[in-house]
């Protein structure tokens, strides 16, 4: 009961993350882009109605471009970059959660079901072992980083940034796992494709794909 309750907020963490992640990303970008246009355009109009005598529009475009100006926004390439890059990590754990990663399934469909159960199980174990590899690599890397270097635009701890290594490599072993586990015990391998909506694989139904015996 408590497992399945920490599994369903894990989930729910999981998903709230990467959509605010990606949302916020957007959100940077998009002012970001309005800023640098803006600015750039509105001072050309004030130059072409400088120039053609448009004392109002003169003065309204050279105060927008001034007010804009004065904005920094330097840093929002480098902060919508970085929440990509951590919606991209924990991403990967959702897509192997949901089974939306792209997979090559045809030789393991020729085969039977008696010798295919040991195929996915070993193709989820290599997956499992090479994330885990990956998650203990990053953190090491993050342990031995200079505690005093920071980001160029944001001036974050660097350990900060490239803690997304480690904990999404790590989790998305997790994920590897429990996919195999309930594999084990329900025959079940998340999956989607055309016309197919992702369901929660669990422990006493069988969603989506065949059972494997």
């Amino acid at each position: 009961m408590l497992g399945a309750i920490l599994n369903r907020f894990l989930d729910r963490l999981e998903e709230w993350l990467i959509a605010t992640l990606i949302g916020a990303a957007t959100v940077v970008t998009f002012i970001a882009v309005v800023h640098r246009y803006g600015a750039s355009n509105s001072a050309g109009v004030a130059r072409w109605a400088g120039t053609h005598g448009f004392v109002l529009l003169h003065q309204a475009a050279d105060w927008t471009y001034t007010v804009l100006a004065a904005v920094n926004l330097s840093w929002a390439q480098e902060l919508a970059t970085y929440m990509f890059v951590w919606m991209a990590k924990f991403g990967a754990a959702l897509g192997v959660r949901t089974g939306i990663h792209v997979g090559v399934d045809v030789f393991v469909n020729m085969l039977t079901p008696a010798t295919r159960k040991p195929v996915i199980v070993f193709a989820l174990l290599c997956g499992a072992l090479f994330t885990g590899i990956i998650g203990t690599l990053g953190a090491v890397y993050v342990y031995e980083l200079d505690a005093d270097q920071v980001s160029q635009e944001l001036e974050w701890p660097s350990w900060m940034i490239y803690l997304c290594i480690p904990l999404g490599s790590y989790l998305m072993c997790f994920r590897f796992l429990q996919v195999m586990w309930r594999f084990l015990r329900t025959g079940i391998v998340p999956h989607q494709a055309h016309g197919i909506e992702y369901e929660a694989p669990h422990e006493t139904a069988a969603p989506i794909a065949k059972p494997v015996r």
